[in-house]
């Protein structure tokens, strides 16, 4: 396995970690959140039928999957000899999804603490993704400003469901912030229809996590345009969005209709200066997993000729969870220098790595 990828330097874009239990949160909470912490809950409302996370991803000790830095060094980092794992949370990343806004709040505050207590001291190839509630937008660019200067910090991440589309002025404050502080913006899948989020499509609920799963990009759409038509980029032109787990292929016909639309309707949005098209080139990232495979690996080379691939595309595993992408299995039909990029130039740049 070393030897598949000793040509590559790899950094995982999308590893998640957790805590063993809330226990492991306490000592980081104000007190006026640890006795509500055993008796509020969140979860998904979509269940996979063969669990979320790889069978043989528990470490030691029956502790949670992902909770033990020990464990993940020795089965992600170490066989794919990884520069970097990108730490995204797990737990609490559905935590947008609460209707108490304070407690979600102290909640992060809570899990980055322990994060950068207890994970990225453990290994100099962790880098962690603070996390954010987005009930307050105020209060998350509070946090970003107290938590992103920290020098192994190198984004923020929020889920893909949501009261509203991304771009709508409320959320500006933090887009400020991640600008202010020079850090990214992560999309991460989670939490799309439970508790005071819309539905997870644009038609309503769904009735499983196959339809829920397949469906996610639906929601991506709907942010990127949002992004683009209400002026972000214009607005914090230092500003940037990964779109996490939720695949490549809708972006270039989205694209396509949103350009030509764009030609006809512009008046609607006379603070664009660009063509939309423009904007997501250099603004927006997508990462590899869950990457499409069609029975014909031509197809997927076609999709990546349809927009700039080897530049927006970060590598991200999922690790543990159940559909983890192998960085020696995936995208060998591409050119190693294509490939370097996709597998880690990009995300040095991006999250200002060595």
């Amino acid at each position: 396995m070393i030897q598949e990828t000793q040509a590559l330097s790899i950094i995982d874009c999308d590893v998640h970690n957790t805590f063993r239990s809330i226990d492991d949160l306490l000592p980081y909470m104000d007190e006026t959140w640890r006795s509500q912490a055993f008796l509020r809950g969140g979860g998904l409302p979509y269940v996979s039928p063969i669990g979320n996370k790889r069978k043989d991803a528990n470490p030691p000790g029956g502790f949670p999957v992902g909770s033990d830095p020990d464990f993940m060094i020795k089965q992600l980092i170490e066989p794919y000899n990884m520069d970097y794992a990108i730490l995204c949370c797990d737990a609490i990343i559905g935590v947008s999804s609460f209707a108490d806004a304070d407690y979600a709040a102290a909640l992060c505050r809570a899990y980055n603490d322990y994060m950068i207590a207890e994970w990225l001291p453990k290994s100099s190839k962790f880098k962690g993704l603070l996390c954010i509630a987005t009930q307050d937008p105020y209060q998350a660019a509070l946090e970003i400003d107290r938590i992103a200067p920290h020098p192994d910090v190198v984004g923020v991440t929020i889920v893909g469901g949501s009261r509203m589309p991304y771009g709508q002025r409320f959320f500006h404050p933090i887009y400020e912030a991640c600008q202010r502080n020079n850090v990214p913006l992560v999309i991460h899948p989670g939490a799309e229809g439970a508790g005071i989020f819309n539905p997870p499509t644009a038609v309503g609920y769904v009735s499983n996590y196959l339809e829920w799963h397949t469906c996610l990009p639906q929601t991506y759409m709907a942010h990127l345009v949002s992004f683009v038509c209400e002026g972000v980029f214009e607005k914090f032109p230092n500003f940037k969005v990964v779109f996490s787990e939720g695949g490549v292929a809708w972006l270039p016909p989205l694209l396509w209709r949103l350009d030509k639309n764009f030609k006809a309707l512009r008046a609607a949005n006379p603070w664009l200066k660009r063509m939309p098209s423009e904007y997501v080139r250099d603004h927006c990232f997508l990462t590899t997993q869950p990457i499409e495979e069609p029975d014909n690996p031509k197809h997927l080379k076609m999709i990546f000729e349809m927009f700039d691939a080897e530049n927006m595309l970060l590598f991200s595993s999922d690790y543990p969870h159940w559909d983890f992408d192998d960085p020696t299995k995936i995208l060998k039909q591409f050119p190693i220098e294509v490939r370097q990029k996709i597998f880690s130039e990009n995300a040095r740049k991006l999250f200002k790595l060595a």
